[in-house]
């Protein structure tokens, strides 16, 4: 996650606060090359051992472990390409939404109007986040960690109660 404090050229007006919300993703390119090297040398391996005892059926389940190996991380790194923009001004509130095939959804609020929801579980911390203003509600930041949502948090609720104090 990054957040900013101060931004220009938003809307004709600067931005008081705006974010980046971003899937954390623990392993690299870098990981994932050593981890698909060493997963290939493996399956290589018992390949030619089942191929050399006849036991082809066992050889060709060894290939498709890895072919469902790759295919796993392929979608992790897919959806790892979300992400979301929030950008608050003292007379805009925008959120954009970028799913991982690229597709834009956006929502405008007046932040004057607008609510911040955050609902807690006492074990687990914030479990959803929300901006709400009357029948229309714009969720944030469900694929961050505990902290992260945290800290977005605490950061937006005070952009926002600060540009509702300067009224």
């Amino acid at each position: 996650m990054t957040v900013a404090t101060v931004e220009s050229g938003f809307n004709g007006e600067p931005a008081v606060f705006t974010a980046e919300l971003r899937p954390h993703r623990s392993l690299g390119r870098v990981g994932f090359r050593v981890l698909m090297g060493v997963s290939v040398a493996v399956t290589l391996i018992n390949v030619v051992f089942f191929l050399a005892t006849n036991a082809l059926p066992v050889a060709m389940f060894f290939g498709l472990d890895l072919a469902l190996l790759y295919g796993a991380f392929w979608l992790n790194y897919r959806a790892a390409r979300a992400k979301e923009l929030v950008r608050l001004s003292r007379n805009h509130l925008d959120i954009q939404k970028v799913s991982p095939a690229g597709l834009v959804r956006k929502s405008q609020y007046n932040p004057f109007w607008a609510r911040f929801d955050v609902a807690r579980h006492e074990e687990f911390g914030i479990t959803d986040m929300a901006v709400v203003e009357r029948n229309r509600r714009t969720t944030l930041g469900t694929f961050l960690g505990p902290e992260e949502r945290e800290n977005f948090a605490k950061a937006f609720t005070a952009a926002l109660a600060d540009i509702k104090r300067r009224v």
